[in-house]
């Protein structure tokens, strides 16, 4: 997932042709990018996971209906956000839709303004999501500059523990804390323990004070 910066596409998978120019022209007059697939398979086949946007899927396709494509997706690391469209549905399906995950399951004839706010819903939460897992990949990678001792020092700041207290439960004296921390903001590029902090949300931070970390640095 880093194609951020790419303009959102909507892709559609619909086996049926006119349904699908249908939906097509309606969410390109959004000025949306538009994708379509008449078969899931297709779409197995040729969709970039790395581009921004959503799927609007039909339930009732050859070869694999809209719920087992979802399932199928759900072994990605990332699963777009999905709009579920069909003319055959029932409240099972929806339920189940629904549960894993889908933003909405639309009957037939579709409200055009609903389809179309189920779609802005759904680029929106895309596009959160990405920047998390951008912001998240960013801390890691720099997290890794850090020798052992400082990762656990970072850990403990995070957590909102003082230098003295790093310094009893790592039995080291507190200008070497001191130090440890200096190094731990200077390599990850922050002025205090606030933007650390502040870093780290929705990262790899740590949720166990006591986890087990190799020390390599003393």
């Amino acid at each position: 997932m880093n194609k951020i910066e790419s303009l959102p596409t909507v892709v559609i998978v619909d086996d049926d042709k006119g349904s699908l120019n249908s939906l097509a022209f309606l969410i390109e007059s959004m000025n949306l990018s538009v994708q379509t697939f008449e078969r899931p398979r297709d779409f197995l086949d040729h969709w970039d996971p790395s581009v921004p946007g959503c799927l609007v899927l039909d339930i009732r396709m050859p070869d694999m209906n809209g719920l087992d494509l979802q399932s199928e997706l759900s072994k990605l690391d990332y699963v777009p956000p999905i709009v579920f469209v069909t003319g055959h549905g029932d409240i099972p399906m929806s339920v189940r839709a629904i549960k894993a995950g889908a933003i909405d399951f639309l009957q037939k004839p579709i409200n055009d303004q609903q389809l179309l706010d189920r779609i802005n819903e759904a680029i929106e939460i895309d596009r959160k999501a990405r920047e998390t897992s951008m912001t998240d990949d960013s801390f890691l990678e720099v997290a890794t500059q850090l020798t052992g001792r400082e990762r656990e020092v970072m850990d403990r700041l995070i957590l909102g523990r003082s230098l003295k207290q790093i310094s009893i439960e790592f039995g080291i004296s507190f200008q070497t804390v001191s130090k440890h921390r200096a190094k731990v903001l200077e390599k990850m590029g922050v002025a205090n323990d606030v933007e650390l902090v502040r870093l780290s949300l929705g990262a790899d931070a740590p949720e166990n004070p006591t986890r087990k970390t190799k020390s390599i640095d003393h």
